[in-house]
């Protein structure tokens, strides 16, 4: 079973706190580069996995989504998501994306934001997806970049000059990552980018776009705290889609 921090109430109480918490998926900078990935949702039956507060969900539909399915493991996360949502073509149920199992054919686009990192059995997800999906059908998902999980002890490294750098030892070692982030102990799985491109492929999936995300000019002019981010990538957006 995934490590459900997110019901930790001092976790959760922190997360709440974050601006893609706030201000949903205008909150996230990776959004607009997300959305150029997006294929139209019109009439699409939809599912969110790791879907949070549901922001997704929402928009989702507000694009013409039919049916839209946020998964989640976090009860709270959940609850959240229910008492912000008020539409019944969007419902929430709570699961496991190490044991997921869903409907066969049954999605035109199953969609994931930064849950995928967390996963230790992810070829069975893969396989869960594929097989969920109908032909010519998309999944579209962000991910922890592995330049950025790869440290077993993460954090920048700053010179004389102040310069910053990310560093990037044991990238090869794939496994188990450990950090503190909000609260303590959280488990992480570290691979390889080919990995992730590799696990796609060997399923079936045809790999439309891969992007490694970093903060335009503009971002980092309206907010400074990006300025780091253009160091290195911390996560990757990913399309693919399953053939014909």
């Amino acid at each position: 079973m995934a490590q459900n921090i997110y019901d930790d109430q001092t976790f959760f109480d922190g997360y709440a706190q974050l601006s893609r918490s706030v201000d949903g998926l205008d909150g996230a900078p990776e959004w607009p580069a997300i959305v150029s990935m997006l294929p139209d949702m019109q009439g699409f039956r939809v599912a969110d996995l790791g879907c949070g507060y549901g922001w997704f969900c929402r928009n989702a539909r507000e694009r013409g989504a039919s049916q839209v399915l946020g998964v989640d493991l976090s009860e709270k996360m959940l609850n959240k998501a229910r008492e912000m949502t008020d539409d019944p073509a969007i419902s929430y149920q709570s699961g496991d994306l190490e044991t997921l199992q869903l409907a066969e054919n049954g999605y035109d686009l199953v969609y994931s934001s930064l849950a995928l990192h967390y996963i230790e059995n992810l070829p069975a997800l893969f396989n869960t997806i594929y097989q969920s999906l109908v032909p010519g059908g998309y999944l579209v998902f962000s991910a922890e970049h592995p330049i950025y999980t790869a440290p077993k002890h993460p954090g920048w490294l700053v010179d004389g000059d102040g310069q910053k750098s990310w560093p990037v030892n044991s990238y090869q070692a794939e496994g188990q990552r450990i950090t503190n982030w909000i609260a303590e102990g959280i488990v992480k799985q570290h691979r390889m980018l080919g990995t992730y491109l590799n696990m796609l492929i060997k399923q079936g999936f045809v790999i439309t776009h891969l992007n490694e995300w970093g903060p335009t000019a503009q971002q980092i002019a309206d907010i400074p705290a990006l300025d780091e981010e253009k160091e290195r990538p911390m996560i990757f957006l990913l399309s693919a889609k399953k053939p014909l």
